[in-house]
C-alpha cells in the first residue's frame, strides 16, 4: 500500500503513517453491511489513496521554506514566553517565602552552599559546627523548598 503513495511521490515516512492510518480506519469503521460487493482489499485500497490525495492537497497548500541551521538559530526568538515569566514570578516569590519560614541558622548554611558557593566544609567552620550538621541544614533547606516551590 504504502508503495503505491511512494510512487505518487510521499516521502517513506509519511506513506507508512498514511498506511497504517488507513489500516486503522478500516477496522475500527467497515463500510455498512448492507454494502453490497464488498471486498476489503479494495476498500483498504481506496482508503489509502483517498488518504494519499488528501495529505497532497494538504501539502500543496503549505508553504516551506528551506533554512540551513544558523537560518534556523536566527529566526527563533530568545526570549521566554508570557506565560514562563509569570510562573518564573511565581516560583521566585515561593522561594522568597519558604526561606523567610526557615530557621536562621539553616537559611544561612542554605544561602551560603547556594548562593556564595561555599564548600560544605567552609559552612561548617564558619558557623561552627561540624560538617555533618552543615550538610543537614542546608539538606533541609532543600526539603523545605521543594515542598513549598512549584517546579517548572
Amino acid at each position: 500500500m504504502s508503495r503505491s503513495l511512494q510512487r505518487k511521490g510521499v516521502n517513506v515516512e509519511t506513506a507508512a503513517d498514511l498506511t497504517q492510518d488507513a489500516f486503522l480506519r478500516v477496522i475500527t469503521r467497515p463500510p455498512r453491511e448492507s454494502a453490497q460487493n464488498y471486498n476489503p482489499g479494495a476498500y483498504l485500497y481506496r482508503t489509502v489513496q483517498n488518504l494519499g490525495i488528501n495529505h497532497s492537497l494538504r501539502e500543496a497548500l503549505v508553504q516551506t521554506v528551506s533554512l540551513d541551521d544558523a537560518e534556523a538559530a536566527n529566526a527563533l526568538d530568545p526570549s521566554p514566553s508570557p506565560e514562563r515569566i509569570v510562573h518564573s514570578r511565581q516560583c521566585l516569590s515561593q522561594t522568597h517565602k519558604a526561606l523567610s519560614e526557615l530557621p536562621e541558622r539553616t537559611r544561612q548554611a542554605f544561602e551560603m552552599h547556594r548562593l556564595g558557593e561555599r564548600t560544605i566544609a567552609e559552612i561548617a567552620e564558619e558557623l561552627g559546627i561540624s560538617s555533618t550538621r552543615a550538610w543537614s541544614l542546608i539538606r533541609d533547606a532543600y526539603r523545605h523548598l521543594v515542598l513549598h516551590v512549584d517546579p517548572f
